[in-house]
């Protein structure tokens, strides 16, 4: 038996779910985390503060638009596009990329990123498959505000071997504009190029003994010049917000995390759900995420690779015509199938994430995505949903209360 803990829209006959302990490949073992929006971050595991550096002006003039759907928040201020590099190879933690790549085109960033590999598609650590704006070679030539190196194994030794990146980065580093590594992409990818030398730098726990141990520090966040670092997928939100503050300021970093419900856990004491329901299987769960384009592709790309860590069967489907399809923020995702090919299969759960206006019409007009809900309500399953994706299951008449009298 395996046990999980989620978050519950419909009731169901009292049941019980065992999922087996979450074993993260890359989280941080033993910690819960909490994304408080405080440049003083105080999570776990650590008692270090986060001190950013000054803001330096742009050198460019051009205004940035995100370029995808209307969920997109464009910069809170009138401030100058900033460039900025996010590589990926076969590998890559996708959390920790995706979560750096919307948050950065949130406050109005140009994101490029860039494949390491032959080919822009590319596998991540967790088995979600994102598609690079470009190969790295395109960008050889360009100039960057910011390159910030994502983690995940083999995916950092992917990013280390690329002498094309190597060349880029060195070069960032030598002109004092910013650069930063988060999880494994400290120890395994910029202490191999040089570029950690008298720098206070962190990273994750499992490659924490692999720095220079003067220069090593347990913290979520370490800022040292133009470095800045972070531990892993839980830190990838804070690490994010430390390159928005250093790129934009600090009420852009404050503003993009109120938008995105940063709230410590103060904020948002947490309270009892209503309707809470226990339910159980014997066997593997087996989860359908549903995705369309415009869809979130932070609450996608975690869901499903949080899900994954804990050993659970997930399934991405397209409810598009393609498999491939376009986020919110410009993130492009390939699912694991298309709709129509799910839909021959039961699952214990389906999950709804956000959509945004454009996302969640488009989830509300599959037809095929209806009848799916319906019969997983007649058949007493579990559903799911996520910031505006709850309006689907309204409009299919699936959100029942229950008032316990």
């Amino acid at each position: 038996m395996e046990s999980l803990s989620c978050l519950v829209l419909k009731p169901s006959p009292p049941t019980r779910l065992f999922f087996p302990p979450r074993i993260p490949q890359m989280a941080l073992p033993g910690s819960t985390f909490v994304f408080p929006f405080s440049m003083d971050y105080q999570l776990p595991i650590t008692t270090a503060k986060l001190a950013l550096k000054p803001i330096r002006a742009s050198t460019s003039a051009v205004p940035t638009t995100p370029s995808t759907t209307s969920t997109v928040t464009s910069s809170p201020t009138a401030a100058s596009t900033k460039k900025v590099l996010v590589p990926i190879g076969f590998g890559t933690e996708e959390m920790e990329a995706v979560i750096l790549v919307d948050v950065l085109r949130r406050a109005g960033a140009e994101v490029t990123v860039a494949s390491v590999e032959p080919q822009l598609e590319v596998q991540a650590s967790g088995g979600t498959k994102l598609v690079a704006d470009t190969r790295i070679s395109t960008c050889s030539d360009r100039v960057f505000d910011l390159v910030a190196l994502p983690g995940g194994m083999p995916g950092s030794a992917q990013l280390r071997d690329c002498e094309i990146l190597k060349k880029i980065t060195s070069k960032q580093a030598e002109e004092k504009r910013l650069y930063g590594g988060i999880s494994t992409a400290p120890a395994v990818t910029l202490l191999p190029w040089g570029l950690l030398k008298r720098k206070r730098t962190t990273c994750h726990p499992a490659f924490f003994d692999r720095l220079p141990t003067f220069w090593a520090v347990k913290s979520n966040i370490q800022v040292s010049g133009e470095l800045t670092t972070s531990q892993g997928p839980g830190t990838s939100f804070l690490f994010a917000l430390a390159l928005v503050e250093q790129l934009f300021g600090e009420s852009v970093a404050r503003e993009i995390g109120e938008l995105l419900f940063m709230h410590s856990a103060d904020d948002k004491p947490r309270k009892e759900e209503f309707n809470k329901v226990d339910w159980a299987v014997s066997h593997t769960p087996r989860v359908l995420v549903p995705v369309a384009n415009g869809s979130e592709e932070i609450e996608i790309v975690t869901i499903v690779d949080i899900l994954r860590r804990a050993k659970v069967d997930v399934v991405v489907a397209s409810v598009e015509k393609s498999v491939k399809i376009l986020a919110s923020q410009g993130v492009k995702i390939i699912a694991d199938k298309l709709i129509g090919d799910a839909a021959g299969s039961i699952y214990d759960l389906i999950i709804l994430p956000q959509g945004g206006v454009a996302g969640t019409e488009r989830l509300q007009k599959s037809r095929i995505l209806k009848k799916l809900l319906k019969e997983q309500d007649a058949a007493g399953r579990i559903l799911g949903a996520v910031c505006s994706s709850p309006t689907v299951l309204h409009k299919h008449g699936l959100l029942k209360m229950n008032t316990g009298k």
